[in-house]
């Protein structure tokens, strides 16, 4: 099989795409490109077991319920008020599972410039379902929301610093590989992914979508399925990346 990972930005030049062709025992970057728009993302993906794209893929409801009562004038019933009502709306129901495994918050889509990629990645899912894809954003089917950061949280792997510093990305790239040793990749895809975080992103994402699609991910709650298929869910790896790269290894 091969997954697609996408770092998705406001615009293609910070975009980054990843392509990763899986054996039973290892894993092979054949392609990492950054700078890509949305036709070339869904041709790249045609034949895919997954895709994972790293951007949020809805609104929090009670979000948008809140923008269509302020349009009219009034706002909706709540019990909260204040910080804590905010606070509510500006999170979605995966932002605060993913919150209580990893320890950290992930950006808000309602209240960060992420929102600007949100729209983009919006317009990309769009593309995909009238490519014939059956679009899912609870992540059932061929496409997933993926979260880098919280995944290589996941596997206990220290990246600090990596989106700022090149040294950091030798290093983060460096503790990646040891982790998974049979993912394969060449000298000049290396170059690559130590100067661009969105390149590095993108393999990550790419990973993760092997994780899904082996069943290595942690799907909705049954209670958050309808809240998930609406707002979008994040994939958080369940199982070490060496055992999701090499299932088959022996050791």
């Amino acid at each position: 099989m091969f997954t697609i990972g996408v770092d998705l930005a406001a615009g293609p030049e910070g975009t980054a795409l990843a392509r990763i062709d899986w054996t039973g025992t290892s894993a092979g970057l054949v392609r990492v490109q950054v700078g890509i728009d949305d036709s070339p993302i869904v041709d790249a993906s045609r034949g895919a077991t997954a895709v994972g794209i790293d951007c949020a893929f809805g609104w929090p409801v009670e979000f948008v319920d809140f923008l269509t009562e302020h349009a009219s004038g009034r706002l909706p019933p709540r019990s909260l008020t204040g910080k804590d009502w905010r606070r509510q709306l500006s999170y979605r129901h995966t932002d605060r599972f993913v919150r209580d495994i990893t320890g950290r918050w992930p950006l808000s889509v309602a209240t960060d410039r992420l929102g600007l990629t949100a729209m983009r990645c919006a317009e990309l899912l769009s593309a995909f379902s009238l490519a014939g894809e059956d679009v899912d954003r609870s992540g059932s089917g061929r496409l997933v929301e993926v979260y880098p950061a919280a995944a290589l949280r996941c596997w206990d792997i220290p990246v600090a610093g990596y989106k700022r510093h090149a040294s950091k990305r030798i290093e983060a790239l460096d503790n990646l590989l040891s982790a998974a040793p049979r993912l394969e990749i060449t000298p000049d895809q290396r170059v690559v992914l130590e100067r661009s975080d969105d390149a590095f992103d993108a393999v990550v994402s790419a990973l993760v979508a092997g994780a899904h699609a082996r069943g290595h991910t942690s799907p909705p709650p049954h209670e958050l399925q309808d809240a998930a298929q609406v707002e979008g869910w994040i994939a958080l790896p369940t199982s070490p990346l060496e055992s999701i790269v090499s299932p088959a290894d022996p050791r």
